[in-house]
């Protein structure tokens, strides 16, 4: 994987924190750190793109599905 560096600005506490989590962790850096706080909100981001996919009704497929063929054995 190629990284890019970026600059950005935060709150001390928030700096505490990283800092205090890369030591009790034993992360190598506060990129990685950041690295492993953005692979959780893309999870969670992913989870919540599921959810909504999975509560959208295909009426067709339902129809397909209970088409008469219930516990078969192939």
């Amino acid at each position: 994987m190629t990284a890019q560096k970026l600059s950005i600005s935060l709150p001390p506490s928030q700096v505490q924190f990283i800092e205090n989590y890369k030591i009790s962790k034993g992360c190598k850096s506060r990129s990685q750190v950041i690295e492993k706080a953005l692979a959780l909100l893309q999870e969670k981001e992913l989870e919540a793109a599921y959810k909504q996919a999975s509560q959208e009704i295909d009426e067709v497929w339902e129809i397909t599905v209970t088409d008469g063929l219930s516990n078969e054995t192939w």
